[in-house]
């Protein structure tokens, strides 16, 4: 995508060019998050298809790692163990 121009308002307020918020999913009411890298200002849009697009980066990240399933169900049959254990059994 391009590059745009926009002027704030003496109220701070600023308008994000139409071809961006199309492209983003941005309608009103839509919230967005702001943070300060350097001297840039970064928005993020909480809209669906900002989250699926998180959803779509994160997917593979643990890939390769430790099953959490398998160490949760390897935990709870180690207590379970100790339970019986510690009844006689």
């Amino acid at each position: 995508m391009g590059q745009a121009y926009a002027k704030f308002s003496s109220k701070g307020q600023l308008v994000i060019p139409a071809v961006f918020r199309e492209s983003l999913g941005i309608e009103p009411g839509t919230r967005v998050a702001i943070r300060q890298e350097g001297t840039c200002l970064i928005l993020e849009p909480e809209t669906l298809v900002a989250k699926l697009r998180k959803i779509r980066e994160l997917r593979g990240l643990t890939a390769g790692g430790p099953s959490m399933t398998d160490e949760l169900l390897e935990d709870r049959r180690r207590e379970r163990q100790a339970e019986l254990a510690k009844d006689g059994w």
